[in-house]
């Protein structure tokens, strides 16, 4: 990783950021910012990805509970606060079993996961939103980086200017990586395993999420004799970009469920579940190669006998 924990936008990054947004490079200035980026986008989103958003709010009107909705986000934002005092510990204590130390930290997700599988909010997305593309791509950044709402938000639960552009160069950088990830019923029906048992896609990018940071605890207790610093710092990141994916799928529930309080354009909606989609199934794969699979070059050196 690079200074800053890897946050710092690379100048390759940001020509890639401007060849797939369709802006000029000079429009990009040589410091990236949020306010650049929103500057530099051109026209609006598509009404196709709008009335996508449109769908979703109507198909779930009545069905969300906005109270667990706004109690689930609440704890999400305590356990991303909590964060750097999880990894000032970094491996769990215990003698014959891990403590409890990750785990804590997706105790809120679960309690949202279930209740949008309850409702039946994971297949209603699944139904409505198209597979991940370069045009479906370009529309949630612009829609993500337009919406105060959601950066301010943001802002408040701990993802700084650095951290939240971040977050959105993932993305909009991925879009070919992102392709592999397709709405369940977009599966051929030829493949190999049983199409019927498959999630859908933003139910697997949050169950994935929920289930990788809760493992944290028996994997680095049992491995740590190969864990090194440099897996931890890397380990940071990656948990806090799942957790800031987590809460925008929160975000974009409670959007629909509070129909008296709605704050986001149907288009805004519809770019909030697919960024949080995207940016946590990008850090699934990220955490795998960091922290999960560990090779010889990463290991902490065996000690002298």
């Amino acid at each position: 990783m690079t200074d800053d924990n890897g946050l710092q936008i690379t100048n390759q990054e940001q020509n890639e950021i401007a060849r797939n947004l369709g802006v000029e490079e000079a429009a990009l200035g040589e410091t990236l910012t949020l306010a650049v980026l929103k500057d530099a986008l051109e026209g609006d989103v598509d009404e196709e990805f709008v009335s996508m958003g449109e769908a979703i709010r109507a198909d779930l009107v009545g069905s969300l509970d906005v109270d667990l909705l706004e109690s689930a986000l609440d704890d999400i934002e305590t356990q991303i606060e909590r964060l750097p005092a999880v990894h000032e510990v970094g491996i769990p204590g215990g003698e014959t079993e891990p403590d409890k130390l990750y785990r804590e930290l997706v105790e809120p997700g679960w309690r949202l996961y279930d209740h949008l599988c309850e409702v039946g909010f994971f297949e209603s997305v699944d139904e409505n939103a198209p597979r991940f593309s370069s045009e479906h791509i370009r529309n949630t950044a612009h829609g993500v980086i337009e919406a105060d709402p959601l950066t301010d938000d943001l802002e408040r639960v701990g993802f700084d200017e650095a951290e939240q552009l971040r977050l959105m160069t993932s993305v909009i950088n991925s879009d070919k990586e992102l392709e592999r990830w397709v709405p369940t019923k977009e599966i051929p029906h030829d493949v190999e395993f049983n199409v019927d048992f498959v999630p859908p896609l933003h139910q697997r990018a949050a169950g994935g999420t929920l289930l990788w940071i809760q493992t944290l605890d028996i994997h680095l207790w049992q491995k740590k004799i190969l864990i090194t610093d440099e897996i931890l710092e890397d380990s940071y990141w990656d948990i806090k970009a799942m957790l800031g994916g987590l809460y925008l799928l929160a975000r974009a529930a409670r959007e629909i469920a509070a129909e008296d309080d709605q704050s986001l354009t149907d288009g805004q909606l519809m770019a909030a579940l697919t960024a949080s989609a995207a940016i946590m199934i990008l850090n699934q794969q990220a955490i795998c190669r960091d922290v999960y699979y560990i090779t010889e070059e990463m290991r902490a050196a065996p000690k002298a006998r």
